[in-house]
């Protein structure tokens, strides 16, 4: 700086120094804050599942109409499901990887029954595309992640009945059990009610869904035992579930 500048615009410059550091500095410290926001909060087989992951399945969850009567979602519940799913995932792509794998005409049937069937959907008028643009905004979704999501399940459910449904059957009667007993209560009184003969394929792969869960629940924690499981945040551990299992559980 010349000699005989003014001692006012030494201090000007020297508040503007320390301005211009001030904000880099809550820049960096807000840059740091979203980082440590996505963090790994659980490993399976060296495939980690973040924050973010944990996140999006609790909103995802509006999607099942399994979870009716079950409670809210919670991030030890969600958590727990990812894990579930990058195991038997994983079992897909070392036995087959594209035998499971679910067409593009597939989702696309899946996802205008939720838009037509869901309750929560049936309320927005999802039937619509304003309407199904109005949920998804709601439940912070985009039309992308779900049809990811509803090819991750299909291609899961597939797989288990391949390996487990053999010898099931779902009788009528059962159907109408759950359609009476646990869709119904779901809708509000005046609200429009699909007839049981529309929703009986999805009833049925509710129900069927439910009977292969006991079947395949050995099945999957044995995967939990030989894999490489660790949860690395405690506060989402699930009480029945330990913080880790495996070879990395030593």
């Amino acid at each position: 700086m010349a000699v005989g500048t003014p001692i006012r615009m030494v201090c000007a410059w020297l508040t503007a120094c320390a301005l211009a550091m001030s904000v880099t500095a809550r820049a960096q410290d807000a840059k740091a804050a979203r980082t440590v926001l996505d963090r790994v909060v659980a490993v399976v087989n060296n495939r980690a599942i973040l924050s973010s992951d944990v996140d999006d399945e609790v909103r995802l969850s509006v999607l099942d109409p399994g979870g009716v009567g079950q409670g809210a979602m919670t991030p030890s519940k969600a958590l727990d499901q990812l894990i579930a799913r990058a195991l038997i995932q994983q079992q897909i792509r070392q036995e087959d990887a594209t035998a499971a794998e679910p067409s593009k005409a597939e989702v696309e049937a899946r996802l205008g029954e939720i838009r037509r069937e869901l309750p929560a959907c049936v309320r927005k008028n999802c039937v619509s595309d304003e309407g199904w643009k109005a949920f998804l905004a709601a439940h912070g979704l985009t039309e992308e992640r779900v049809e990811s999501y509803l090819r991750f399940r299909l291609e899961i459910l597939r797989f288990i009945e391949q390996r487990f449904r053999q010898g099931i059957e779902i009788t009528p009667e059962a159907i109408e059990k759950y359609y009476k007993e646990t869709l119904l209560p779901a809708y509000a009184a005046g609200e429009k009610v699909p007839a049981l003969e529309t929703v009986s394929p999805r009833i049925q792969e509710i129900l069927l869904q439910q009977q292969v869960n006991a079947l395949f629940d050995e099945w999957l924690e044995n995967l939990r035992k030989q894999g490489d499981v660790e949860v690395l945040d405690p506060a989402m551990a699930t009480p029945e579930k330990p913080v880790s299992t495996g070879n990395g559980g030593a």
